[in-house]
């Protein structure tokens, strides 16, 4: 627990805490008094109140319209089914900056939507919501379509021997049996759309702002640190309360089910009502998450003079058009965001294997703290985390400031919690007496830990890996604080591009997300190929 602990405490707890009491902080005295000030400011709360009822709507519109794919994928077999699920998921590990700028080409102006007629729903409520369901519809179809497909249909069916019709029995018998998994897939898509920060700050214009994009504001724009440390608080006190909730709700569905094999329950749709629910879901696919991935490539390839690889020929030069927004050419970009995504990779596969080396111990109360604090950073505005690398790392021994390594740092932070929930089960499952087995032998721990337990989670490692790659390669809130205007990371060149006019400018950003989509995809389409868990859980 060592190095984890130290390297939270370094590089996680050390910069929030200090541009927390920056912000809170007057003379040496702290002045809480300042909470009470910022929370009843009016521009303050509805931050708040906008922030609280996006992420309850888009929660809301996920579970409606993901629910019946749940279904799709946990009862029926069809051809193409294991290629969907993975299409599906796609955006899921897509970066948010991508996702917003996905829905620019089909929403936004001089968009699809436009085109055709004249509708724009860019700078509207309506685009964030969309967004957020294009975002989250994985999670509720693998986190409850994966136990759906678990739960024995003979027991609807006994139900509906006795008399019961076909929804009271779906109420009465499967229903409670999925409440968990429907509350827990609620609660993390709660917390993705509470913490929403480059769909909002894309497609919402001035007009709307989360509490993520608030702190950015204010720390970046205003440098008014009170109000961001105050709105951190809130944040962190907030998403904590969800993570609680939803640790809860795992632990629940764990004790409370008896599951079957999947195989069991799959079989081919049956009569013109299924029929016509998988030709809804596949239709419901090819509109939410194919049309607007479809939309960004084309716009990427149609320029000025007819479709082709204008845009993407523009990106090896620096000031294109005229342009000025870069040092360096936008593609050097790619190789950019690739070298930290992978370095990030290794200190969060080296930082959460120890982690869950760790965890696997079961030491009680002391273990179970130590699990919490691997979350912290889900709960933690990542552009505090940003800004605070900034004002903390910038001294001997640690003057990392005009470091390439920070950046690599603070995506590692975020692929940290993805590495553990990985590898933990796996781990947990090797049983001791092989370990045992082993020093009897004359192995030393590290030997023995090399010759029992890698071998057997190293698909898992892999699986870990695959997972906090992406995510570093998406990460913004923290990069776009610290990484260099000579060294810019895949998403930040993407937001720099939107944030200046121009059609050039537009279609480099289009071209930029169209690469970044592609990497992702391939990293998600090796995820299934090694993943060890055929059962569609996430």
């Amino acid at each position: 627990m060592a190095v984890p602990v130290a390297f939270f405490a370094l590089f996680f707890a050390y910069p929030v805490t200090a541009i927390v009491g920056r912000g809170l902080k007057a003379e040496g005295a702290w002045q809480f008094g300042r909470i009470g000030e910022v929370l009843s400011r009016p521009d303050i709360l509805d931050v708040l109140w906008f922030t609280t009822w996006q992420a309850l709507a888009s929660t809301a519109l996920t579970l409606l319209i993901a629910l019946p794919g749940a279904y799709v994928f946990a009862r029926f077999d069809f051809p193409g089914k294991q290629v969907l699920r993975a299409v599906v998921t796609v955006p899921f590990v897509l970066p948010t900056v991508v996702v917003g700028t996905a829905f620019l080409a089909l929403l936004g102006r001089g968009g699809l939507l436009d085109e055709l007629w004249g509708v724009r729903l860019d700078t509207t409520v309506w685009a964030i919501l969309l967004a957020h369901v294009f975002f989250n519809y994985a999670v509720v179809v693998r986190t409850v379509g994966g136990l759906w497909s678990q739960l024995d249909p003979r027991q609807e069916e006994v139900a509906r021997v006795l008399g019961a019709g076909r929804f009271a029995a779906f109420r009465r018998v499967t229903l409670p049996a999925l409440a968990p998994a429907v509350a827990a897939a609620a609660l993390m898509v709660f917390l993705f759309t509470f913490t929403s920060f480059g769909v909002v700050q894309i497609l919402g214009g001035p007009a709307y702002s989360t509490l993520e994009v608030e702190i950015y504001r204010q720390t970046a724009q205003l440098l008014d640190l009170p109000t961001a440390a105050v709105l951190t608080l809130v944040q962190f006190a907030a998403v904590g309360g969800i993570l609680a909730v939803h640790a809860a709700t795992v632990r629940r569905r764990e004790r409370a089910l008896k599951l079957v094999d999947p195989a069991q329950t799959s079989r081919r749709p049956r009569g013109a009502g299924q029929w016509a629910l998988l030709g809804g879901v596949l239709l419901i696919a090819l509109l939410l998450i194919l049309l607007p991935l479809g939309v960004l490539v084309e716009r990427s390839l149609d320029g000025a003079g007819g479709y082709g690889f204008g845009y993407y020929e523009a990106l090896q030069s620096v000031g294109a058009g005229g342009s000025s927004t870069f040092l360096v050419p936008p593609l050097e970009a790619v190789g950019n965001s690739l070298r930290y995504a992978l370095v990030a990779t290794l200190i969060a596969l080296v930082i959460g294997g120890l982690a869950a080396a760790a965890l696997t111990r079961r030491a009680g109360r002391l273990v179970r703290g130590f699990d919490a604090l691997l979350m912290l950073p889900l709960g933690v505005s990542a552009v505090t985390v940003g800004f605070g690398f900034l004002i903390t790392l910038d001294k001997p021994p640690l003057d990392l400031r005009t470091s390439w390594i920070l950046v690599p740092l603070a995506q590692a932070l975020v692929g940290v919690p993805f590495v553990v929930r990985t590898m933990l089960p796996v781990l947990r499952a090797v049983d001791d007496r092989l370990r045992e087995a082993a020093a009897v032998l004359g192995a030393s721990p590290l030997r023995a830990w090399r010759e029992v337990d890698l071998p057997l989670v190293r698909r898992a490692v892999l699986v870990a890996a695959g997972f906090a790659f992406a995510v570093s390669l998406g990460e913004f809130g923290a990069t776009v604080f610290i990484a260099r205007p000579d060294n810019p990371t895949l998403p930040v060149a993407v937001a720099r591009l939107l944030g200046r006019s121009g059609e050039l400018n537009y279609g480099q950003a289009m071209a930029l997300s169209t690469i970044l989509m592609l990497v992702c995809a391939v990293s998600l389409l090796l995820l299934e190929r090694i993943r060890t868990d055929r059962s569609g859980e996430f």
